[in-house]
């Protein structure tokens, strides 16, 4: 069943299928549908920002924001947190250029990424990968302070990122849709890598408008935002996944956060090496 499932991945049509699921939940028709998606996924609205009733359409409610004070930033300096709500899908050090997709499968840094010089620069580092469900919060935030100092935009399939996906296709987030955002901060330089996935509408960032008809290299920025540990850096307008990266010897994460940890934005994640 698994091998059957796998095929009718491989056949679907996934970008149209992805896109055209993307116009009908930002149109007014389906709007009908958000209770139903409340109850589907267990969504928590007493941290959701409006009532239901007041979302123009589900991606303008699968985007909401929260309530002031709902997640609140650790204050200490020294402490990295996560950048999203989610659940920690693999966590661990990128040895020879690798990552770990899941148990027994790894995938290549420079895939990744799309450039060698980036991945010479993060090998060996620290890396995380933070799966977002259907009812999570779905806005991404800077894990620590910093500059933006580039991104890169990369077109590709969109598999979707759950078990199956994840298990079953090779090279999964180095295959998919990303736009990876850069940031110079004092700790080095780090990777905020945002994976498209299977109807996924797109991911949105502050910082620039993405053509996401054209391929895009690294995208220098010499007056990019500067963020504060916290900030909205984008959101996906459907579910996904971020991976961040960190430069060989930077920080260290947190006991406790390991495979499987569930995560609030804003919780400690890591510890900077000073």
């Amino acid at each position: 069943m698994r091998r059957v499932k796998l095929a009718i991945l491989h056949m679907l049509p996934q970008t149209w299928l992805s896109r055209q699921s993307g116009k009908w939940a930002a149109s007014r028709w389906s709007r009908r549908a958000i209770p139903w998606f409340i109850r589907r996924y267990g969504v928590n609205l007493e941290e959701a920002e409006k009532s239901w009733q007041e979302y123009r359409s589900l991606a303008d409610f699968f985007c909401r924001r929260l309530k002031p004070g709902m997640r609140p930033i650790c204050p200490d300096e020294s402490v990295i947190i996560s950048p999203v709500d989610g659940k920690v899908s693999q966590i661990g050090t990128a040895s020879a250029g690798r990552l770990i997709q899941a148990k027994g499968i790894n995938y290549s840094l420079e895939q990744l990424l799309g450039d060698a010089e980036q991945a010479r620069r993060f090998t060996g580092g620290e890396f995380i990968t933070i799966y977002l469900s259907p009812r999570d919060y779905h806005r991404i935030h800077a894990p620590m302070a910093g500059r933006v100092t580039g991104y890169a935009y990369w077109p590709g399939r969109l598999y979707p990122v759950n078990e199956l996906g994840v298990r079953g296709v090779p090279n999964l987030f180095a295959r998919n849709e990303r736009l990876i955002t850069y940031m110079k901060t004092d700790v080095g330089q780090v990777a905020v890598i945002k994976v498209g996935a299977m109807m996924v509408g797109s991911v949105r960032v502050g910082y620039a408008e993405i053509n996401r008809r054209k391929r895009a290299k690294l995208i220098s920025m010499t007056d990019g935002p500067y963020l504060d540990k916290g900030d909205e850096l984008g959101y996906f307008e459907f579910g996904s996944t971020v991976i961040l990266l960190y430069e060989p010897g930077a920080i260290r994460w947190k006991p406790g956060i390991e495979t499987g940890t569930r995560l609030k934005m804003g919780e400690g994640l890591a510890e900077k090496i000073i």
